[in-house]
Parts: C-alpha cells; sequence; structure tokens
C-alpha cells in the first residue's frame, strides 16, 4: 500500500485518517461523520496502486489519468493499466493479453428486419440455472402530441449476448409519432405484431425462471436479474412490476438499437461483476448493523480500520445477493 495509507503518527497536531479515501481529519468526530456519509466498503472501485477508495469509476479514472491525477498512480498506470477496466497488470505481456479480451468490438445492429424466431422462447432458458437477463424496449409516441411512450419493440439477451426473445409489440394506444429517427420503425412493421398481453406474459417467463410470483416477494430463488437501457421507463411501459432487487445497471445511451444496448448493458454488467473485492461477510446496503447500533463514544475509541469494517454499501453490487451469487458463480 501506497505511504499514503500508513496511520499518522501520534502527536499533538495527529490529525485522523480515513482508512479508505485517505482523507484528513482535524477531530475524530469528524472522521466518524465522514465515515456515515461517505458508505465506504470493497464494493467501491479502487486504485490499483495506493488502495484508495473512489466513489465511482469515473473518480478512479480522474485519481489515474486526469489533470489532478495522483503522480505516482499516474505514471504506474500508463505503464500497467488498461484504460478500459482500469485494472493493473504486473507486465506488458499480461496486460496485452488482457486488452485483446477487454476491448470489444461493437455488436452489430439488428436493423429493423424480423428475425426467423422473432416472438418465439427458446425452451432452455425456462429450465436453466440463475443467470442475468438483458432487455431493451423500443419506445414509439402516443398522445396529441405524442409524448406518451408505448412500447412496440422489444429484444432479451443472454450473457453470452444470444438473443433470447425479441419481437414488435402491438401498442395499447394509437401511435402518434413513431420516432423513426430514433427507432426506425414505421406502421408495417406493427402491422402483424404481438397483444402486449403476450409479450408481457413471455418475458415474466424468462425473469421468473420457474420461480412462483409470491416467492419474489421475499426471495429471489431462481429468478434472474435483469439489466437494461433505462429500465424504469422500459418496464413501465411494459406494466411488469420486477423487485428493485433483481435489477441492475440502468443505463441511458443516444442512438436505439434494441440488440445493440442489450448487449452493451450486458457488457457493462458482466465488467462490474468481475470486478475484485471482498464478498463474505460484507452487509446489505444501508443495514442497521453499522453505525447506528453504536454509541458516539463507540465510535470515537474505533480506529480507522473498525469504522471501515462496519460501514456499509449504499447502493446495490451484483455480489449483495448472497443466492444470486451463487447461481451467477455455478
Amino acid at each position: 500500500m501506497d505511504a499514503e495509507a500508513d496511520p499518522p503518527t501520534r502527536s499533538r497536531t495527529e490529525r485522523h485518517k480515513c482508512f479508505a479515501c485517505y482523507k484528513q481529519f482535524k477531530k475524530k468526530e469528524h472522521l466518524v461523520e465522514h465515515m456515515k456519509i461517505s458508505y465506504h466498503t470493497p464494493h467501491q472501485p479502487k486504485c490499483g496502486v495506493c488502495q484508495k477508495h473512489c466513489k465511482s469509476f469515473e473518480s478512479l479514472r480522474n485519481h489515474l489519468t486526469g489533470p489532478l491525477s495522483r503522480a505516482s498512480c499516474s505514471r504506474t498506470f500508463s505503464a500497467q493499466g488498461c484504460d478500459l477496466c482500469l485494472k493493473l497488470y504486473d507486465s506488458p505481456s499480461s496486460l496485452g493479453k488482457h486488452r485483446e479480451i477487454c476491448h470489444l468490438s461493437a455488436p452489430a445492429s439488428l436493423g429493423t428486419k424480423i428475425l426467423p424466431f422473432a416472438g418465439s422462447v427458446d425452451e432452455k432458458y425456462t429450465t436453466k440455472g440463475a443467470k442475468a437477463i438483458a432487455i431493451n424496449c423500443g419506445l414509439v409516441g402516443g398522445g396529441t402530441d405524442g409524448s406518451l411512450d408505448l412500447c412496440a419493440r422489444v429484444c432479451l439477451v443472454d450473457e453470452d449476448e444470444n438473443i433470447i426473445f425479441h419481437t414488435y409489440v402491438q401498442p395499447q394506444s394509437a401511435v402518434t409519432d413513431y420516432r423513426y429517427e430514433i427507432t426506425g420503425l414505421t406502421e408495417e412493421h406493427l402491422r402483424n405484431s404481438k397483444s402486449h398481453k403476450e409479450v408481457q406474459d413471455r418475458i415474466l417467463e424468462i425473469l421468473y425462471n420457474g420461480e412462483s410470483a409470491w416467492r419474489l416477494m421475499s426471495d429471489s430463488g431462481k429468478a434472474r436479474l435483469l439489466v437494461g437501457h433505462d429500465l424504469k421507463r422500459g418496464l413501465d411501459c411494459l406494466r411488469i412490476n420486477y423487485p428493485g432487487r433483481l435489477l441492475r445497471y440502468d443505463i441511458q445511451t443516444g442512438e436505439h438499437d434494441p440488440y445493440v444496448d442489450c448487449v452493451s448493458v450486458m457488457r457493462l454488467y458482466k465488467r462490474m461483476r468481475a470486478q475484485d473485492h471482498q464478498v463474505k461477510g460484507i452487509g446489505t446496503p444501508n443495514s442497521d448493523s453499522g453505525f447506528e447500533s453504536q454509541k458516539a463514544e463507540e465510535l470515537e475509541n474505533m480506529t480507522p480500520d473498525e469504522l471501515y469494517q462496519i460501514s456499509k454499501s449504499d447502493y446495490k453490487c451484483w455480489c449483495l445477493d448472497s443466492s444470486i451469487a451463487a447461481g451467477l458463480n455455478s
């Protein structure tokens, strides 16, 4: 670990250093307050050189390559780091091999053709173990001004970027704006499209993975994680209510192609899932067993490391649901 992480020397002017991000405070109580609102845990992105925790991958990138980057970290990263996933490697050859895998080519667009199996569900996806599924909806406009979102196309892919389900959907209201510049759809594409209810049932069949709906209220069981582009908007249009703990990596981009968006968000999800961090013994988000269960005096008597150990994540990491994580790693 970089010298910056070493515990401060005790003196009359002792400063209290955060175990995770290395910020220093004049008073211990200020460090405690910092830990309460920082939610530092092993789930956060971490510099491979100095081990500093960052709030996001963007802040980690700035720490390594930005205009105010730390010089020692920047030098090491420029020689040994992957500029995409920000991991460090011990030799140029291992870094080169990694880049061949990490730097992926863009997925090919489906365009607006109707696939031979459009609207069908591969039966193997109703029997396999827990996996993540990516979804994307093509939305057209309804209402007098075309601002009402209506689902007109949906695509689902698995972790291997195989198309599980792809179909056009009959909108539930009259279409007043096909949003052709974004969707590429016209009236012709929706002429023989499937009903909203049929599409909804097929999607739930895939996501539930044989699990009963009532069990999802308390336990994920065999149900699948769902990742996607602007998830809430798409699920609202499909009128699907899926548990929040099974939703991951909601992203937003510009132009829309259902397959490209599905593959992009699946790649993002798998990249985040592959990040190295401790899994065992990490609490769930906003757990009440951390700072809330300790008295102020007890907290001020703890070391920076002990404060870090009771800190809880404030966002959903893929590993926080043990039953899902076990399925994904099986």
